[in-house]
């Protein structure tokens, strides 16, 4: 298999104050920051000095245990429209949950924000978890994991309906005639549909790109068939070169079926990153942090993921054995399942699965050096187990400026990573074509 063509991809996940479950607490966080946007804007700002393909916000609709975990955060859609007017290249992209929203108030956000940002918005698509997101929103409990798939799906074929009821052209504006727009090029949806309804046409114009980039990040059966189907970027979390791999070519083998070529869904894992000088200090860094994770919080944390009860269990101890925790779980079950084999594989006891997962949220960790980074990073992309990486910097926001300084000048001389940019959008930056209209109710119509 021989060198890679193409140059790998990089999103800057921006999560509190870091990803790590204590980076807030470290005295080189910018925790003070996280509600000030100022502080974004210099994330931003740095994201875009490295070239990176887009920033990206994660969201939770809820708040809990805020007197002993960073909680909170800013509604990613209006955050990221105040820092289009503060960068210029960068993508911008944001998590919405189909479960608790309207497909049209989301075809509008998201296409407004197209519109204002010059192409460079993406949608991060979600199911969301938990039942207390269900409880803000005034349900009782949340849907099944794969019925929220089914209702996702439905969601976003709502959602490229309206941003379809305009097409490219539909703006006349010509002032001696009178004529807005060409009336046959703005057509209503008159969708009706098992979850969803809507009449149309969206009230914005088809934005610069078509359609903001698609993302998804769900790793599971369905959610793998969700991102072949209509997916152009895969947020996804894997622990291992060989397991990276095979979901690579999992994917990438899906994509046909649905009238897809390869290289149109981008594959790019989560990387949280501990850098030092040497390995050494690297290390020290590390352990530092892991320090600052109160054990409490790991016993509440895999109780609470787990579903059992494991306050009288010593940290020391491994698991106790758990019947079946994914078929319980109705959250990310990928996710869960990664942790359970992560623990039965390494013989991990408590202590060491707690700060493992709390350290990266079950992302891929990595302690060392630049150069060691940009080893592992080029391993992997040349080792076609992913597209690039979505960057997690465990502290903010100086994890992320440590790795835009000293790695990312390695991989531009290494010839892995752009100079600069070429493009303007975030398809552009992406390598993703600008999709026709009705794009993706013809791919499913081919699968089927």
């Amino acid at each position: 298999m021989g060198k890679r063509h193409e140059q790998l991809h990089l999103g800057a996940f921006i999560y509190y104050a870091g990803h790590h479950h204590a980076g807030w607490r470290h005295p080189d966080s910018g925790v003070e920051g996280m509600f000030d946007i100022d502080w974004y804007r210099r994330l931003a700002r740095t994201a875009e000095r490295g070239k990176f393909d887009m920033i990206f916000f994660a969201d939770l609709l809820y708040a809990t245990n805020v007197e002993q975990a960073v909680a909170g955060m800013l509604e990613p859609i209006t955050l990221l429209s105040a820092l289009s007017a503060a960068t210029e290249k960068i993508g911008l992209t944001a998590t919405v949950s189909t479960t608790y929203n309207d497909p049209f108030n989301v075809a509008r956000k998201f296409s407004t924000l197209d519109h204002i940002s010059g192409g460079r918005a993406g949608w991060n698509i979600v199911t969301s978890q938990l039942d207390i997101e269900a409880h803000n929103y005034g349900k009782a409990k949340h849907p099944e994991h794969s019925l929220r798939y089914e209702m996702a799906h439905e969601f976003v074929d709502v959602v490229t309906r309206l941003w379809d009821s305009w097409e490219d052209g539909a703006l006349v504006l010509n002032r001696e005639t009178g004529q807005f727009a060409d009336g046959t090029k703005v057509k209503p949806v008159d969708y009706k549909g098992q979850w969803y309804s809507t009449a149309g046409p969206l009230n914005v114009p088809r934005s610069p790109q078509g359609y903001p980039v698609l993302i998804q990040a769900g790793s599971s059966g369905p959610g793998q068939e969700f991102a072949a189907s209509i997916g152009e970027v895969i947020f996804t979390a894997q622990q291992s070169l060989e397991a990276a791999q095979t979901f690579y070519e999992n994917v990438n083998g899906k994509l046909a079926g649905y009238g897809r070529k390869r290289g149109s869904l981008k594959i790019m894992p989560g990387l949280s990153p501990v850098l030092g000088s040497t390995e050494e200090e690297a290390q020290r860094r590390h352990r530092e942090l892991q320090e600052l994770i109160p054990h409490a919080a790991i016993t509440m944390f895999l109780s609470s993921l787990l579903g059992v009860d494991l306050s009288e269990h010593s940290l020391d101890d491994q698991l106790p054995d758990i019947p079946d925790p994914v078929e319980k779980f109705n959250g990310m079950k990928s996710r869960i399942q990664l942790i359970m084999n992560m623990a039965r594989e390494e013989k991990l006891s408590m202590l060491e699965l707690g700060r493992r997962v709390l350290g990266a949220r079950g992302h891929l960790q990595f302690v060392g050096t630049p150069e060691q980074l940009a080893d592992l990073i080029e391993r992997w992309f040349e080792s076609y187990a992913c597209d690039g990486f979505n960057m997690m910097a465990p502290v903010l926001p100086g994890g992320l400026e440590e790795f835009v300084d000293e790695v990312v000048p390695i991989l531009q001389k290494r010839g892995l990573f752009r100079e600069d940019y070429t493009g303007h959008t975030l398809r552009e930056h992406l390598g993703l074509e600008r999709p026709a209209e009705h794009h993706f109710r013809l791919a499913r119509a081919s699968h089927s």
